[in-house]
């Protein structure tokens, strides 16, 4: 049946899903076969913008704002794995799109797999970056502070920026002009404000506490995983503990990146999707 969600533009070149119980606004480049690219906590579509911009030539590729985050709504609740999947659904629907490649980073990583699980059919491929079931308590108590303390106004975008900067020190220019330009908004007082909302930021990062482990063994589409040796987020332990699950997919260490690689290493990241492509 067709979906009754529709499809509308926004400001920007930005589209949003119409009359969903949780309305997405997304990005929508290229033709051909359909890949979704899925952000990390407190982020924003924006963050895959070089990739995107490479796979283009390729493929429809479709960068989200997840709910929480961006131009998406903020619902009161509702952050766990499973509703960030369904989103993936909603979109695929209200564009018309049976299967797709879904690759995140992070959070989007870990919401990646857990399309591929409960909505098998709809996935080809799945590309997790960063992030593995088996990320210790104490990192997730670290990111919960730092994200929290993202939260605060700032005087102007030359403020956001330095902010960014300090906090990604490994991302490359554009990338902080990128965070900059999409992940704030001007409020009436002329103070800048993160787009991201702060109550569902501390849900999804409690949601981490349930690890999803048994839906990232049960992926029966191909999955690549991508690790930055320098990660703050996966630590060795979380990596290997993720191999001895699914010994049989494609395991890339980055040896000169941290967490952030689609914004560290985009043409690396590009690459994996079009070997997924074409395979």
């Amino acid at each position: 049946m067709p979906s009754t969600i529709g499809v509308e533009p926004i400001a920007d070149g930005l589209h949003r899903t119409r009359g969903a119980e949780v309305d997405l606004a997304f990005r929508v480049r290229g033709s051909g076969p359909a890949i979704v690219l899925l952000h990390g906590t407190s982020a924003n579509h924006a963050v895959w913008e070089p990739v995107a911009e490479a796979l283009a030539e390729h493929a429809t590729v479709i960068a989200l704002d997840q709910r929480g985050h961006g131009r998406s709504d903020k619902p009161a609740q509702g952050y766990t794995g499973r509703d960030f999947a369904g989103d993936v659904v909603t979109v695929l629907d209200a564009l018309g799109i049976e299967r797709a490649i879904v690759g995140g980073h992070s959070l989007g990583g870990r919401n990646a797999w857990t399309v591929g699980a409960l909505h098998p059919g709809r996935v080809d491929a799945v590309v997790s970056v960063d992030y593995t079931p088996y990320v210790e308590a104490s990192v997730l108590d670290d990111l919960a502070a730092r994200v929290a303390g993202g939260h605060r106004a700032f005087p102007d975008v030359a403020a956001i920026e330095d902010y960014i900067r300090g906090r990604y020190p490994r991302i490359l220019p554009g990338a902080v002009e990128r965070r900059a330009r999409w992940g704030y908004t001007q409020r009436a007082d002329g103070q800048w404000w993160p787009l991201a909302d702060p109550d569902a930021m501390q849900q999804l990062i409690e949601g981490f506490r349930t690890p999803w482990d048994a839906e990232f063994r049960a992926v029966s589409a191909p999955m690549t995983s991508i690790r930055g040796a320098s990660s703050r987020i996966v630590s060795e332990a979380a990596w290997s503990a993720a191999i001895a699950d699914r010994p049989q997919d494609r395991w890339i260490l980055v040896n000169d990146a941290d967490h952030y690689i689609p914004e560290e290493h985009p043409e690396l990241v590009a690459a994996e999707f079009v070997r997924l492509l074409a395979s």
